[in-house]
């Protein structure tokens, strides 16, 4: 499978400032927890912290999974050890809210959280389940339903370090 472009990282940057923009108005003077969804939200939020101007931000990471190696959702969520959020308030952030099962389970998990808001990256409306998170509160971009690697996430620990969001098609046959 070959990664063929689908959001350029020019349009990903101009978005994730955005969001920040937004994050930043939203929460201003107040202190927030961000509990980010390992592995894949490492390049968004890493990218989205630095722009936000929030006076006391911490952050939290959980790992996530519901894929193993497959390009298609097990539908079963773990999470590692969530942190105490009693009191907090909390931005679940994860790169992508497809079925919303995962979002789901990380905002059940925030047992005792002041407030609870969630941002992704990349929503894919067309894949949701009963059970799943309809909707995020900030979202970056709605794509189709499409596997999609690049600006951390992957397919099997491959294309992480892609700046651009790519999906994934297969090499054409030669003939």
């Amino acid at each position: 499978m070959a990664p063929v472009p689908l959001i350029p990282a020019r349009s990903v940057r101009q978005r994730v400032r955005s969001l920040a923009r937004r994050i930043s108005s939203d929460h201003r003077g107040e202190p927030l927890v961000m509990l980010v969804l390992m592995d894949g939200a490492f390049c968004f939020v890493a990218d989205l912290m630095r722009l936000m101007h929030v006076p006391d931000v911490r952050l939290h990471f959980v790992r996530a999974s519901s894929y193993g190696s497959s390009t298609v959702s097990s539908g079963a969520v773990t999470l590692s050890q969530m942190p105490d959020l009693s009191g907090c308030r909390v931005l679940v952030v994860d790169d992508i809210l497809d079925t919303g099962r995962t979002l789901a389970r990380a905002v059940a998990a925030c047992a005792g959280a002041a407030s609870v808001r969630t941002c992704v990256l990349l929503d894919k409306p067309a894949r949701r389940v009963p059970g799943g998170l309809e909707r995020a509160d900030y979202v970056g971009f709605t794509i189709a339903d499409a596997f999609v690697v690049g600006y951390g996430l992957d397919h099997d620990g491959r294309y992480r370090h892609l700046p651009d969001v790519c999906t994934l098609e297969q090499a054409a046959k030669p003939a």
